[in-house]
């Protein structure tokens, strides 16, 4: 049996491991100081950055939720998996071979753990699945892509392939490659008969579904040949790693383009998201098999950075009748989003692939840049269901499409489609102004109102973007805090003593090259910072723990940080955490040093003042006549310590 991961391995894999590397994979970031990065929390649903990672520390924190750790722990929680395989993803990832205790040589196949088992299965059926385009019996695959317009090369970019047509094909070639059939069903590949099991997909052209990171973990399957009895699209059922409420196809391929344009397309299928990424819209995607909901909208979301400063979603939908209630679905979500949604409708009724053969690349990228506001395309759809030659008809309208103009964000925009709606229904401004009006009361008093497609979201309300806070509805009550965490309450933001231990922390936490050798402030700054006495619990126990830590491995700042970590009390690890992250206001490493050097002045300083008044009061007290030598001793340390408090002064 394989043993624990040598210590000294898992030390080095925190610090070969790139965490905003890996953080990239699931978060965009942006700069936000000096070697310190943001985003929006994967962890929880904000409308601000508040996710942040400092690579040089390798930590991440999020300042909303509080959730923290370190490359390890952020792949245990995105992936779902332990400890050790979280370790052995991330050695492999930089290349390192991992030494296990007692001559172990890590997991053998049984002891894998059942989510890589499953992601291998998967990584080898797609590369079966390749390979079999290829042959003799893939020609009908082959021509189905030529057909649609998509060469040998756009296949192999998206990683097409061709599932043949007998029943045991990937069956036996996984098997081959020592898979169980136990595991097998697992993976959502098979169905199972009185005999056992069989390939779920025969004879038909192949999708991998892959993950944000790239992972393949489901497949998408159309049919080639007309005895095919079974649906035109058939994906992978429900599994362990594919949840189609949560995936994207074509995510993996998109999130960078997504990231810098700040653009999400969401088209229909999977040959629409080829064809928009051969025609130089890099960042469409598709739902497989399900609605865009709530799960994709986090996701697209983090990859958007959505804040409120800018950002566009852009939906494709068919022309028909089925398209537009796709648009309408769509609809609903749109307060989820701070980004501005649009569509983009092709009047001919052609998708996008169908338009890319049509009429070439640029009737792509065309139909991307004429798209409209989605409000503007509700509106619209609500007028078409009324009869507006009629006073009655419009009246109804107004009632309908009102609630709509009410949800438009942009104040700036909102009067124009006022004014707008008003002509569309031949009716005053006043009377259309007075109705949007009401609809916004109506809305931000809780009270629904019925919009183009039933009853709209209101802006504003927990789960529409805005985010929960504790307490509110929907949130459980939190619990009492327990005896340690009353000990080390968060202290008072506004209390100056506990403001300036904090800074002074976050200095040497995060640079504790300010504290070494013998010209830094004076002289002794290690041996002075060690003598300081803090007075906030929280902040006096790490002071403590970075007193028991040394600076041993103060050249290591990752060793540095964990040290620290494992010298606190259980409930302020994620404090060394927030403070070894948070970003310090230089933006020039000259400043920072100027900064670190300013800080720690005024804490050395703080801690003189204090001397001093301790000794003036002894000095006070004392009978001077009757101890003479006592008195002139404590002058004297006096005049030592403000000698020293205004060296401080001139070197900082």
């Amino acid at each position: 049996m394989a043993g624990l991961i040598k210590r000294e391995d898992i030390d080095e894999v925190r610090q070969r491991t790139d965490i905003k590397e890996v953080v990239d994979g699931y978060v965009t970031l942006k700069g936000a100081g000096l070697g310190t990065f943001k985003g929006l929390c994967p962890f929880h649903d904000e409308r601000s950055p508040s996710f942040t990672v400092r690579p040089q520390v390798g930590r991440y924190h999020c300042f909303g939720c509080g959730e923290d750790g370190d490359a390890i722990s952020f792949v245990q929680k995105m992936d779902h998996s332990s400890f050790h395989e979280a370790v052995e993803k991330l050695a492999a990832r930089i290349g390192y071979e991992l030494r296990y205790e007692d001559g172990g040589t890590g997991p053998n196949r049984e002891e894998v753990g059942k989510r890589q088992r499953l992601l291998d299965a998967h990584k080898i059926a797609d590369e079966f699945f390749r390979a079999q385009l290829l042959t003799a019996g893939g020609a009908e695959g082959r021509n189905f892509l030529h057909g649609r317009g998509f060469d040998r090369t756009a296949a192999e970019q998206f990683g097409v392939g061709y599932a043949p047509q007998g029943w045991d094909s990937l069956l036996k070639h996984l098997r081959g490659r020592g898979f169980t059939d136990a595991e097998l069903k697992l993976t959502g590949m098979f169905s199972e008969g009185n005999r056992g099991i069989y390939d779920r997909f025969r004879g038909r052209l192949i999708w991998p579904i892959r993950d944000i990171a790239g992972d393949t973990i489901g497949f998408g399957a159309r049919k080639l040949y007309e005895d095919d009895q079974g649906p035109k699209y058939l994906n992978t059922p429900e599994t362990v790693l594919y949840k189609k409420s949560q995936v994207l196809y074509g995510i993996d391929l998109a999130k960078r383009n997504i990231a810098k344009d700040r653009q999400l397309v969401v088209v229909e299928g999977y040959t629409d998201v080829m064809a928009c990424h051969l025609a130089g819209v890099g960042t469409a995607v598709a739902t497989c098999g399900t609605a865009f909901g709530t799960d994709h909208i986090k996701i697209a979301r983090r990859l958007l950075s959505d804040d409120g400063t800018g950002g566009e979603v852009i939906f494709t939908f068919d022309g028909d009748a089925a398209g537009q209630k796709a648009a309408l679905r769509a609809f609903e979500e749109d307060q989820r989003f701070v980004a501005q949604t649009y569509v983009a409708v092709e009047p001919s009724g052609a998708d996008p692939c169908d338009l890319r053969q049509l009429k070439g690349d640029a009737a792509v990228r065309d139909l991307i840049g004429t798209r409209r506001p989605l409000f503007e395309f509700a509106i619209r759809a609500s007028l078409k269901r009324h009869n507006l030659d009629t006073v009655e008809g419009r009246v109804a309208a107004l009632r309908e499409s009102a609630p709509v103009v009410a949800q438009i964000r942009d104040s700036g925009i909102r009067p124009a489609y006022v004014r707008e709606l008003a002509g569309w229904l031949g009716m005053p401004i006043e009377e259309v102004s007075r109705a949007v009006g009401l609809a916004a009361k109506r809305a931000a008093s809780g009270v629904p109102a019925t919009g183009a497609a039933g009853t709209a979201g209101t802006p504003g309300t927990p789960g529409h973007g805005q985010g929960t806070q504790p307490g509110q509805a929907g949130q459980p009550a939190a619990a009492p805090p327990s005896d340690a965490h009353i000990a080390f309450m968060r202290p008072d933001p506004r209390d100056p003593i506990a403001a300036m231990e904090r800074q002074a922390l976050e200095v040497v936490i995060q640079n504790p090259a300010v504290l070494g050798g013998e010209a830094a402030l004076g002289g002794g700054a290690w041996e002075r910072f060690e003598a300081c006495h803090f007075v906030t619990p929280a902040y006096s126990a790490v002071h403590t723990a970075i007193r028991a830590a040394g600076l041993v491995h103060a050249g290591d700042p990752v060793a540095w940080v964990e040290g620290i970590r494992q010298e606190v009390p259980e409930p302020l690890q994620g404090l060394v955490s927030e403070l070894a992250v948070v970003p310090l206001p230089a933006s020039t490493p000259e400043a920072l040093q100027r900064y670190c050097r300013d800080i720690l002045a005024r804490l050395f300083e703080l801690q003189i003042t204090r001397v001093k008044a301790d000794k003036m009061g002894q000095l006070q007290r004392l009978d001077a006549s009757a101890q003479p030598e006592e008195f002139q001793r404590l002058n004297r340390e006096l005049m030592q310590l403000e000698m020293q408090r205004r060296a401080l002064r001139m070197d900082s």
